[in-house]
């Protein structure tokens, strides 16, 4: 993929499974990688496996439902490693239960890191690619915003907001040449799928039923996803935008 090297790039929740990936990959393709997450110890060692295959890469504790945070995390990233040309908005949270049984606590929580945190990070870094009339940015939603999910009505509420947004912003962005798509992952072997798991009555159950509803027969991989974002932040996804993205072995196939 061309146009990756060189580019400066913030990646939220990269100290997790598919950010971790996404942030190792664009680093080994030349990228300078800002590695955002409320984990510092994970972002840090993302980071550190960056630097070991001779990359690029800066570790940022940053709490993406906090504005002033978000902004101040922005600022030093591009003080130290150039103003951003690609932000990959990945962080994420999810509770798996019916949606009668969630309590606003859990509403609040989950739009405030799905939605209310990628709202934050995209009106922190937009107003520079504007300047600069280039950007690209990523935005990972999931397949429950394109078919729904049983047991993720909110989660999927947020995620639909999320395309929603990303497809407004690349209308609006697209004659400062700012690319603006989305990825749906489906099912994808992540610390947030197990936590989901554990949220039911039989995790190893509806680990099984996921897997077996994939035609292509396995779980995704965070590499998986990893080589699709990179497509999205390369040069050879130049005249594509306001476009999503399943990647999810054929469990959605939407026209």
């Amino acid at each position: 993929m061309d146009g990756l090297a060189g580019k400066t790039v913030i990646v939220t929740g990269g100290g997790g499974g598919i950010g971790g990936a996404t942030c190792r990959l664009l680093g080994a393709r030349g990228a300078k990688v800002s590695v955002f997450d409320m984990n510092f110890e994970a972002a840090a060692q993302v980071a550190t496996d960056i630097a070991h295959q001779g990359g690029t890469a800066v570790a940022f504790e940053c709490d993406i439902t906090n504005r002033a945070a978000v902004d101040a995390a922005v600022a030093s990233a591009e003080a130290q490693l150039g103003p951003a040309d690609v932000l990959v908005n990945n962080a994420g949270w999810d509770v798996f239960k019916p949606f009668v049984q969630t309590i606003p606590a859990e509403w609040e929580k989950l739009i405030s890191i799905n939605l209310t945190g990628a709202l934050h990070m995209h009106h922190a870094v937009l107003p520079g690619m504007a300047a600069r009339k280039s950007g690209r940015i990523i935005n990972i939603a999931s397949d429950a915003a394109r078919v729904g999910s049983s047991g993720e009505a909110v989660y999927a509420a947020c995620k639909g907001g999320l395309v929603a947004l990303s497809k407004t912003l690349a209308r609006e962005h697209a004659r400062q040449g700012i690319t603006v798509n989305v990825i749906c992952p489906g099912p994808t072997d992540t610390a947030l799928l197990a936590g989901v798991a554990e949220g039911a009555a039989n995790p190893e159950k509806l680990i099984e039923a996921f897997t077996r509803a994939i035609p292509l027969g396995r779980l995704g991989q965070p590499d998986d996803l990893a080589r699709a974002i990179a497509f999205f932040a390369s040069d050879d996804a130049a005249f594509i935008t306001g476009q999503v993205l399943s990647v999810s072995g054929g469990l959605t196939m939407n026209g």
